[in-house]
């Protein structure tokens, strides 16, 4: 067994916004436990309820977040049956805790797996609590807390097998020879559609091509493959490698998901190109019903 480590460090991300106490009250507990631990925020301005997109920004932010403690909050089963866990991950470097709901085995796969997990039942590491419907305040933020303090995981509450826990909510693109059927998984501010394929996914299509087309309700766009968004012609769309090494449909200084009219969790399917051979194909649209995911 691992012997217990003291953390100085928690990081939070929550749907929970900055106009209520909620933040702040969080912040609150964790250093009236744990005095010494620095805490920073990932974010707060997740849309409510979002449990994917809150996952897409953890699994995106996780190899950044220095040693330590993780709490990410985004739990609109709260007060239900969901499981409530903390993940011990990268050697014993950093522990997730939150719901069992998809929300932390993205991050926990960006920085190994999980190694070990348990289900946070030791009550006596709670706040006592008029009600179940504020588990950020009453039990995530003090196990946090009292893991900086050098309380050991297996204290937090029994081991469950890590294959047992809600899988991430983000589907794999299906590649096939002809076609990869993949999907937009974040907008960010500027309108940058992030789709979940790296570079190398789509070399087999190019056939030594830059260029792309994207086909938007019938309506086929030339799209040039850049390193740079200042490398998209003015009024284009392009094609960029973003900060997290996936492709990004954008469009200089301006939306290129306002433009195609996509969101997140719009499917993308991109085929080899025509004629010239100098083009490859993408078309977008919404994913199926039913469509599998990770």
């Amino acid at each position: 067994m691992n012997a217990p480590r003291n953390f100085d460090h928690v990081a939070l991300l929550t749907d929970y916004g900055l106009d209520d106490e909620f933040v702040g009250v969080m912040k609150s507990v964790i250093a009236d436990i744990a005095p010494h631990a620095r805490i920073t925020d990932i974010g707060h301005n997740v849309r409510a309820y979002d449990v994917r997109g809150a996952s897409l920004m953890l699994a995106r932010a996780i190899q950044y977040v220095p040693r330590g403690v993780v709490v990410a909050v985004v739990d609109p089963g709260v007060a239900t049956k969901r499981k409530m866990i903390a993940l011990e991950v990268a050697g014993g470097e950093g522990v997730l805790v939150g719901p069992d709901n998809g929300l932390l085995v993205p991050a926990a796969a960006m920085v190994g797996g999980v190694e070990r997990a348990v289900v946070l039942s030791n009550t006596e590491l709670h706040l006592p609590a008029p009600s179940a419907t504020f588990a950020g305040r009453d039990v995530f933020a003090p196990v946090a807390a009292h893991l900086c303090n050098g309380t050991s995981l297996h204290e937090l509450g029994e081991l469950v097998d890590p294959d047992t826990l809600m899988p991430g909510l983000v589907g794999l693109p299906q590649i096939g020879d002809s076609e990869i059927i993949a999907e937009v998984t974040w907008v960010d501010v500027y309108g940058n559609c992030q789709l979940n394929l790296g570079p190398d996914d789509v070399v087999g299509l190019m056939a030594g091509s830059n260029r792309l087309t994207i086909v938007v309700d019938g309506t086929d766009r030339s799209v040039a493959v850049v390193s740079a968004f200042d490398d998209i012609p003015e009024g284009a769309l392009g094609l960029v490698i973003d900060s997290y090494g996936m492709l990004a449909v954008a469009k200089r200084q301006d939306s290129a998901a306002q433009d195609l009219g996509v969101a997140s969790g719009d499917q993308v399917v991109v085929r080899p190109g025509t004629g010239s051979g100098t083009t490859t194909r993408v078309s977008f649209g919404k994913i199926a019903p039913g469509a599998p995911r990770q």
